[in-house]
């Protein structure tokens, strides 16, 4: 998946030059946390968004720094500070150099940038017009409308089995004496784990398998130091 297949296309952006007060109401209003920042050719000027409006001196949250500090930082940082806390248009606050993709852009790379960088959004720019945005929560919407239903012609009992017990026994925390009953989609799994952990993760392995309708946890809990032995939370519900 690529940026171009998730991203938002008609982008609501604001010009330098707007008000910062403009630029505060249209982010309530359209109930967004941040905005391009356009110059009149679609050319991507910067990002602002509600971070930057944090630190600013008609509320009172201006930076306050003691004079000892202020020698140390310089008088440019002072004054870029005071710019940023006491301008009235967007230019005076924006980050400017905003992190980028283009339309072809594969989705983990989005992801990772955005972890790296800290940002909840990226433009998506051909050349320097920006044509598009990816943000979080179209993320979130590709993980909801992912096509993980779409029949599988493969997806019978025995490739689900065989491609449960492939997969598991690749890892590092593959339970000892694993075994997998495979009816109707339904999946049981069994063996040893020696550490809560690996339960969890042997769960959600089977769940992503095309075909699956259910997971049963038969796994036994046995400490590698004592031999204490616990059979699977379901199993001891079952039998109570």
């Amino acid at each position: 998946m690529r940026a171009h297949q998730i991203m938002t296309k008609h982008v609501i952006g604001v010009s330098p030059h707007t008000s910062i007060l403009e630029a505060a109401n249209i982010m309530l209003r359209c109930h967004v946390s941040g905005l391009p920042v356009l110059d009149e050719d679609g050319t991507l000027r910067g990002m602002v968004s509600e971070g930057d409006f944090l630190q600013r001196a008609e509320i009172g949250t201006g930076r306050k720094r003691s004079a000892w500090l202020e020698l140390f930082t310089g008088v440019g940082r002072a004054a870029t500070d005071f710019v940023h806390e006491r301008g009235r248009e967007v230019e005076d606050v924006m980050t400017t150099n905003p992190i980028t993709v283009e339309e072809q852009t594969p989705l983990d790379e989005i992801v990772h940038l955005m972890q790296k960088h800290g940002v909840k959004r990226l433009p998506v720019v051909n050349d320097k017009t920006m044509v598009g945005i990816v943000t979080r929560a179209d993320i979130l919407q590709a993980v909801a409308s992912m096509a993980r239903d779409v029949p599988d012609p493969t997806a019978d009992d025995s490739h689900i089995r065989d491609r449960i017990v492939r997969d598991i026994s690749a890892t590092a925390w593959r339970p000892a004496g694993f075994q997998v009953w495979v009816r109707n989609g339904v999946v049981h799994l069994y063996g040893l784990i020696f550490d809560e952990r690996a339960r969890q993760a042997a769960i959600v392995l089977a769940e992503n398998m095309s075909g699956v309708k259910e997971v049963h946890d038969h796994l036994c809990f046995v400490d590698g130091y004592s031999g204490y032995y616990v059979e699977s939370p379901e199993d001891i519900k079952a039998a109570g």
